[in-house]
């Protein structure tokens, strides 16, 4: 599967941003974690690239995860640790990195999901083009018993259009086994794309009632009024959390490394 190239005008008003920090709490140090041999940052950097939706910057809580990127050939700006959430992050790299406002979309992409798949990551804007909202995701169908009923795994209640159906807007997101009844749930993938004007009304937002019960930050723009768009993918990256996550991760990448250099 394979990415279809934005048009340059829509590339060259994009921007790509992967908040990273070192300060995790399940596993410090993460975005510097070597997975085949690169630290896991750079493999995110790289997925992003790969994409080729537009400038992809690191925005970089510690030195050191910028002077990772750098040495890989990528671009990063250190931005406080002290800011509450990856989206704040952004926005304040946004607001150093474009003070003349160039930029109208904006992807927020996690640090610790080095295994994206670049098309998919690249899907996350089309929800912006054809449904017009102001910010969009990814979700993944599954209809496996263990994703419904574990809390980790956040589900977005779609309402697909007719026409499509892989595009959706959302209606609620929820750690809940939710929607109720038979059938598939979806699995909401935390990658976000926003217009300029969303990011900026989001991140001057106080956290909502619901956000804070849940945990959601994506509740916040449902609550405000905004409205957010969904698009289907085939399969879902999983983020580092946790060591046996970074196994798990540098198993994966090994073998597609081993595979693509493999001997024809």
């Amino acid at each position: 599967m394979t990415s279809e190239p934005a048009s340059r005008d829509t590339r060259s008003r994009t921007i790509v941003l992967i908040p990273a920090r070192l300060a995790a709490t399940r596993l410090p140090g993460k975005p510097l974690a070597a997975i085949a041999g690169e630290p896991m940052i750079v493999h995110v950097w790289r997925r992003a690239v790969e994409a080729d939706l537009g400038r992809v910057v690191v925005a970089a809580a510690d030195p050191p995860i910028a002077e990772a990127v750098a040495r890989a050939g990528g671009e990063a700006v250190v931005v406080p640790d002290e800011l509450p959430s990856g989206t704040d992050r952004i926005f304040r790299a946004l607001l150093r990195l474009d003070p003349e406002r160039r930029f109208a979309r904006i992807v927020n992409l996690q640090g610790d999901l080095p295994t994206i798949d670049p098309a998919d990551l690249a899907r996350v804007v089309e929800p912006l083009e054809r449904l017009g909202c102001d910010l969009s995701t990814l979700a993944v169908e599954s209809a496996d018993p263990e994703d419904r009923a574990r809390f980790q795994v956040v589900k977005v209640i779609p309402s697909f259009l007719p026409e499509d159906p892989t595009l959706a807007r959302a209606l609620y997101f929820t750690r809940a086994p939710a929607p109720w009844g038979e059938g598939p749930i979806w699995h909401h993938i935390g990658v976000y794309a926003f217009t300029r004007a969303a990011l900026e009304r989001f991140c001057a937002l106080a956290p909502s009632p619901l956000e804070r019960r849940e945990k959601l930050e994506q509740l916040r723009a449902l609550e405000a009024g905004m409205t957010i768009g969904v698009k289907l993918v085939a399969s879902a990256p999983f983020g580092v959390d946790t060591p046996e996550d970074l196994e798990r991760a540098r198993r994966v990448l090994e073998a597609r490394l081993a595979v693509r250099f493999a001997d024809p």
